[in-house]
């Protein structure tokens, strides 16, 4: 039998060393089930089949035991495979799919800003012009008469104007923060302070604490192009609804696309303008010579209430500019995050992906040592 084994090439069993066993001796394809011989059963079998009949019985035996080689071992040691046996089924791939949807949304976000940024740009230039040519309706007022916002009176009325539309920056905040600055100055014993809110958010914004102080609100505003007939109408209702003494326009003057200023504008009763007016703290009405027959009075109720219609016009074009200036740098700038964390999203999906196929690759490496070893 040593003679046959010798002649076949297969060492014997005794000089095995202890920690191999036959099936690391030979090819995988050796150690398959045993087939049914095709031999008759009158046949002989040499002794050099028996032998590797019995190596091959030997390596199954070797394969199904529970002890598992030291190549196995050590690939049921690895971080990738402890991570496999807590994973739930599917897991791997579920970090790639968040990231994906997160692209997605992202992606759509930045589709939304650009195409609200283009809109904006389309609608501030013609807005600007409009905004440029009401200026000289109400500076010579201001020649006149005369800015006087120091006049100390009893019945003031702040009028805030807001837009209806978020999404443009800080411009509807400042002018709150202005009108609550106003509004605690024009605020006393014997004071009496009140608002009139133009726009939706400030309206939000300002019901929350002077609820009490709201005389009146207008929503709606920028609806349709602003046009001096509306805000004319506007005005003779504010007028004819609300008691003041001073009424105090707070607006955002527009600059450019990326600066606007909070203005107040004062505009004075017929009552305080006439009374101003001799002490000398307002233009010198009795300069001028009146026509018409109409008394000072009545001049200065016409003058009021034109005054009024004209600031008002301009100052709802110059926040109305300001605030498409505001959403289109807004808007710009939102683009631009935007971009840059799809970058960052892209860069993890690609890490994470590079990952998940590193985790299989050793994952198949590490099952075709187990079975060669």
């Amino acid at each position: 039998m040593r003679h046959l084994r010798a002649c076949a090439g297969v060492p014997s069993p005794a000089a095995l060393p202890p920690h191999h066993s036959p099936s690391s001796l030979f090819p995988p394809n050796l150690l398959r089930p045993h087939e049914p011989s095709s031999e008759t059963p009158g046949s002989k079998r040499t002794p050099a089949a028996m032998a590797m009949a019995a190596l091959r019985r030997e390596g199954r035996r070797v394969l199904l035991s529970s002890t598992p080689s030291p190549a196995a071992a050590m690939a049921a040691r690895s971080p990738a495979a402890a991570h496999q046996e807590i994973a739930p089924l599917g897991a791997r791939s579920v970090s790639t799919q968040v990231v994906r949807t997160r692209m997605k949304s992202v992606r759509n976000i930045q589709k939304i800003t650009k195409a609200m940024k283009m809109v904006a740009a389309s609608k501030l230039r013609a807005v600007q012009i409009r905004t440029e040519n009401s200026r000289g309706l109400w500076q010579p007022f201001t020649a006149l008469l005369g800015d006087v916002p120091s006049v100390d009176v009893k019945k003031n009325v702040i009028v805030a104007i807001t837009s209806d539309k978020g999404l443009c920056g800080g411009i509807n905040s400042t002018s709150v923060k202005v009108s609550k600055a106003l509004h605690k100055l024009t605020s006393g014993p014997e004071k009496e302070s009140k608002y009139v809110i133009l726009g939706e958010k400030g309206k939000v914004q300002l019901i929350r604490d002077s609820k009490d102080n709201i005389e009146m609100t207008v929503s709606e505003l920028q609806k349709n192009p602003i046009n001096y007939t509306q805000i004319a109408v506007l005005a003779d209702d504010i007028l004819k609804n609300v008691e003041y003494d001073a009424l105090r326009v707070v607006f955002n003057k527009f600059h450019s696309v990326i600066s606007f200023k909070p203005t107040m504008t004062t505009i004075l009763s017929p009552e305080v303008m006439e009374k101003e007016s001799e002490s000398g703290k307002v233009g010198d009405l009795d300069s001028y010579e009146i026509e018409g027959g109409e008394t000072k009075s009545e001049i200065l109720q016409n003058l009021t209430e034109f005054q009024f219609s004209c600031v008002m016009y301009n100052a709802a074009l110059e926040n109305a500019c300001s605030e498409l200036g505001a959403r289109m740098s807004a808007m710009d700038s939102s683009s631009r995050n935007a971009g840059e964390m799809l970058d960052r999203l892209t860069l993890t999906y690609n890490r994470t992906r590079q990952a998940s196929i590193t985790t299989e690759l050793i994952e198949i490496i590490s099952g075709a040592s187990a079975l060669e070893g």
